[in-house]
């Protein structure tokens, strides 16, 4: 860099502001595992985000995306900032609502066919409802915000978990 530029005149990538990328390995991957039976621990933490139960869901979910290495970690990952998402909510915290249910999207983009029996469409669909919804209210309507909105998660087959 000659004396004559500063750090500011240097290219850099253009990213929306507050939109980060996703640049782990497996990140936005497929996983070839799809097609297995979900575990016990996943269709926990699958019944206590259904239960409304997200601190909780987010332990247990937690647990076994941590240990995963496959690319199914970040479907794991996904669900669990989609319920921190709206545990935020519960506590009255819009941009932190908005912001996990961003990244839980992003997360689940590669498994919205479908995966270890989960419909992550209609998660993921439902959940962008819920965001595009209090996005329209903003933050100072937040309590107007109707909570039977809030999705739960179904299997392929259009059953609860």
């Amino acid at each position: 860099m000659s004396n004559s530029q500063s750090f500011q005149d240097s290219p850099r990538p253009h990213r929306p502001r507050g939109v980060r990328t996703i640049g782990k390995i497996g990140r936005g991957l497929p996983s070839t595992r799809c097609g297995e039976a979900p575990s016990p621990e996943f269709i926990q933490g699958l019944r206590e985000f259904n239960r409304g139960e997200f601190f909780e869901a987010h332990e247990t979910l937690e647990l076994i995306w941590k240990e995963e290495t496959d690319p199914l970690r970040y479907l794991y990952q996904g669900i669990l900032q989609v319920g921190v998402g709206f545990y935020h909510l519960s506590r009255g915290n819009y941009r932190g609502a908005i912001a996990l249910w961003e990244r839980g999207i992003r997360l689940l983009e590669a498994f919205r066919s479908g995966c270890l029996s989960v419909d992550v469409d209609r998660l993921v669909l439902e959940t962008s409802r819920c965001r595009d919804i209090l996005r329209d209210l903003g933050p100072g309507r937040l309590q107007e915000f109707d909570l039977t909105l809030i999705p739960r998660a179904y299997n392929v087959n259009g059953r609860t978990i």
